[in-house]
C-alpha cells in the first residue's frame, strides 16, 4: 500500500555525540569571491599584500545588495584560482597564506553591554551589514535585510530543527555554545523591538532542551524565550513548517513571514549576530559536519571559513579505501548539491560535506504509484511536472505550480523507480523563472 512518507533514515549518530574538533590554523585559506547570489566582485588587495584578520579585502555585488569580503586569517594575499562552491559550481577564490599570528584588524573591537543596550535597529543593521553576515543555514540571504524590516514583529524564531539526516553541526553548536546562540537572539529581539522568542528543536533532542532551558533560566532570566519541541518528521526544518507547528501560523506560498508578525533565523546566524554586535567580528569560523560512508572517521569540526575539505578528510584519517570515484554532497543529502570532486572549500554558508561511496542506481520507468504526490509537503504532482519538462511545456509547468517546490528531495527519496524527480522539478523552476 502506498502512503504518505515524511520519515527519512537518520545518520546523525555518526557525529552528533562526538565533541567538535577544532581545526583553526590551516596553512592557507581560500575565500570565495562569488557565490549563488553574487556573480561579480571587486578586490581592494593584490597578490603579495599583507592583511589582518577581519579586514575587508573586497566586495561582492548582488542584484540589489553588496557583501563585503573579509580575511579570515592574517597573512599574505596569494593568487586567485577556481574552487568549488556549495552551489556545485567552480567560482573565483582568493588565497591567503596564514602567518599564524591572528593579528586582528583595528575594526574588530568589543562593545560594552551598556553600549549595546542603547543601539537602535538602524545601528544594529549597519553593523551586521558591514560584517557581511548572511543566512548561515545555507540560504545566504543578507541578514541585515531581514533585521531591517519595518513590519511589526511579534515573535522571533530560531530554527534549530536541523532536519537533514546527516547534519549535526547546529546540534553541537548549541550544546557547546548555547550562550552565544541565546545572546544573538537577544540582540535580534532588541533590534526588532520584539518581546517574544522561540527556539525550535526536534522533540527527540532532549539534551538541547535541557541545556537551552538551563542557560535561559540562569543567564537570561529577563528574556521571554520558549524552547519548543517540534515533530521529528522531514522536512520539519522548512521555515513554513516551523512557523506552523511552533506558532500555529500558516504562511501562504509567496508571502513574507514578516507580514504575519514572525521572523526566523538559523542557529548559526544567531551566533553570528552575537559575534557581529558584541565583538564586531565577521564570520571567520563556523561549525561544519564532515561525514559519510566513504571516510574513516566522520566528525564535526570548528574551522576557518576558507578551509579546504581535502585537509579535513585527511584529519578524519582519509578514505576507507581507494575509490575510483566518490560522491561529494555539499549541504544535506536531501537538498544539497553533488559533485565527484573533493576539492571543496568551506564557505560561510557551507554547513557540511557528505562523502559517499558512489553507488549507481538503475532508473526504472514510472509505475504511477503516487508516492511522490502523497509525500510532497507542498502538495505538488512531481511526475506531472517531470513529464512537462520532458515536453518542454512551460505553460504546464506553471499550471502545475512547480515554483512552489522547496526542493526537499522527498519525491526522489520515496520514488520506487529510483527516478531523480527532484532534479526535473528544479529544471522546471529554472525554465519558468
Amino acid at each position: 500500500m502506498i502512503k504518505k512518507s515524511r520519515k527519512v533514515r537518520d545518520y546523525k549518530a555518526l557525529t552528533k555525540s562526538l565533541p567538535t574538533l577544532r581545526y583553526l590554523d590551516p596553512e592557507k585559506v581560500f575565500i570565495h569571491l562569488q557565490n549563488g547570489r553574487c556573480k561579480t566582485y571587486d578586490l581592494t588587495v593584490k597578490e603579495g599584500d599583507k592583511v589582518k584578520l577581519g579586514e575587508i579585502i573586497g566586495v561582492r555585488h548582488g542584484g540589489f545588495f553588496e557583501q563585503p569580503i573579509h580575511a579570515t586569517v592574517s597573512g599574505v594575499i596569494g593568487p586567485v584560482s577556481k574552487k568549488f562552491h556549495r552551489t556545485g559550481r567552480k567560482v573565483d577564490c582568493i588565497e591567503i597564506r596564514n602567518d599564524f599570528k591572528d593579528t586582528y584588524h583595528s575594526s574588530v573591537v568589543d562593545r560594552l553591554d551598556n553600549v549595546i543596550e542603547k543601539l537602535s535597529q538602524d545601528e544594529m543593521v549597519a553593523i551586521v551589514k558591514d560584517r557581511g553576515l548572511v543566512g548561515l543555514g545555507g540560504s545566504g540571504f543578507p541578514t541585515y535585510i531581514k533585521l531591517g524590516t519595518k513590519e511589526k514583529i511579534n515573535t522571533v524564531v530560531i530554527n534549530a530543527v536541523e532536519c537533514e539526516p546527516y547534519l549535526s553541526s547546529d546540534y553541537r553548536l548549541i550544546l557547546e555554545h548555547p550562550d552565544r546562540v541565546i545572546a544573538g537572539l537577544k540582540y535580534i529581539m532588541q533590534a526588532l523591538s520584539c518581546k517574544k522568542g522561540v527556539i525550535a528543536i526536534k522533540s527527540k533532542n532532549g539534551p538541547l532542551y535541557q541545556v537551552l532551558t538551563q542557560v535561559l533560566n540562569h543567564r537570561f532570566p529577563e528574556l521571554d524565550v520558549e524552547v519548543m519541541k517540534l515533530g521529528n518528521h522531514y522536512p520539519q526544518g522548512w521555515e513554513i513548517e516551523v512557523f506552523k507547528y511552533a506558532l500555529g501560523i500558516e504562511i501562504p506560498h509567496g508571502e513574507l513571514p514578516m507580514k504575519y508578525g514572525v521572523i526566523g533565523f538559523n542557529v548559526s546566524t544567531s551566533a553570528g549576530v552575537f559575534d557581529a554586535i558584541k565583538h564586531n567580528l565577521p564570520v571567520i569560523k563556523r561549525y561544519f559536519t564532515l561525514t559519510g560512508d566513504a571516510i574513516k572517521f566522520p566528525q564535526n569540526y570548528r574551522v576557518r571559513v576558507g578551509t579546504s575539505v581535502q585537509q579535513l578528510i585527511a584529519l578524519s584519517d582519509g578514505y576507507k579505501e581507494e575509490y575510483d570515484e566518490v560522491l561529494v554532497i555539499m549541504g544535506g543529502p536531501m537538498m544539497g548539491v553533488s559533485t565527484v570532486s573533493d576539492d571543496v572549500i568551506v564557505s560561510k554558508t557551507t554547513t557540511s560535506v557528505i562523502v559517499l561511496q558512489n553507488t549507481e542506481y538503475k532508473e526504472e520507468p514510472c509505475v504511477r504509484c503516487g508516492s511522490c504526490v502523497y509525500s510532497c509537503p507542498t502538495d505538488l504532482e512531481p511526475v506531472q511536472i517531470m513529464n512537462a519538462v520532458k515536453r518542454n511545456d512551460k505553460e504546464a509547468m506553471k499550471g502545475l505550480e512547480a515554483f512552489k517546490c522547496i526542493e526537499c528531495g522527498l519525491c526522489a527519496y520515496v520514488c520506487t523507480s529510483k527516478i531523480h524527480v527532484t532534479d526535473y522539478v528544479r529544471q522546471a523552476k529554472r525554465l519558468i523563472g
